[in-house]
């Protein structure tokens, strides 16, 4: 019980300093989950098409996030998944 009475509090404290950042941050983490989920399910053969976008709007928006909370490292490493999934895209739609 007291460790969900912390993480509760965190939570809290997260959205009440930016509201915008905490809804980033949340839209990333559902899209990271289900893209993970997706690519672990599908392990065998996983149809990229529909994992790339999602783990590019993860990305995206925990950059934005994380710009907004001047949190330099990890939005340096967000944005660099970012391109990442740019390029991954690119060859999965056979753009390059």
């Amino acid at each position: 019980m007291v460790i969900f009475k912390r993480v509760k509090k965190f939570c809290l404290h997260s959205y009440e300093t930016d509201h915008t950042a905490f809804t980033c941050e949340l839209i990333s983490l559902v899209f990271a989950v289900v893209a993970s989920l997706m690519l672990a399910v599908t392990a065998e053969a996983p149809n990229m098409k529909y994992i790339y976008p999602g783990f590019f709007v993860s990305c995206t928006a925990a950059t934005y996030g994380y710009y907004r909370r001047k949190l330099a490292w990890p939005m340096i490493l967000t944005s660099y998944y970012m391109v990442v999934n740019i390029f991954g895209m690119g060859v999965v739609y056979k753009i390059w």
